[in-house]
């Protein structure tokens, strides 16, 4: 009997370092959001164009029913997915590198 629970417990600590190598893959992802020039909230949707060329996808319009609830679009690049508020930058993420990484879903079309 304590052996078996002796292995139970090498188990448990042997899987605890896979959970952190997930972890730490979105950790590098976040220091690379830092240093890559994505756009900056404010920018109209011209200049994102303007700077980054034109989207892989634009995400078909979501909200507007309401003047309340402003229409957000969004536009996918290779390596990142830009938020708009009718015609401004609300923000901007990475996409994910790899499907196993932990972080933003694909988007939904």
């Amino acid at each position: 009997m304590i052996l078996r629970i002796s292995a139970l417990s090498m188990a448990a600590l042997l899987a605890l370092p896979m959970a952190a190598s997930a972890q730490t893959l979105l950790i590098e992802r976040v220091h690379e959001e830092g240093a890559m020039a994505l756009p900056a909230r404010g920018l109209s949707m011209a200049q994102v164009q303007a700077r980054h060329g034109a989207p892989s996808a634009r995400m078909d319009p979501r909200g507007g029913q309401k003047r309340q609830w402003p229409t957000i679009n969004r536009w996918v690049y290779p390596q990142f997915t830009v938020y708009f508020e009718r015609d401004r930058v609300i923000d901007a993420v990475l996409n994910k590198a790899d499907p196993t990484e932990v972080g933003p879903s694909p988007p939904i079309r």
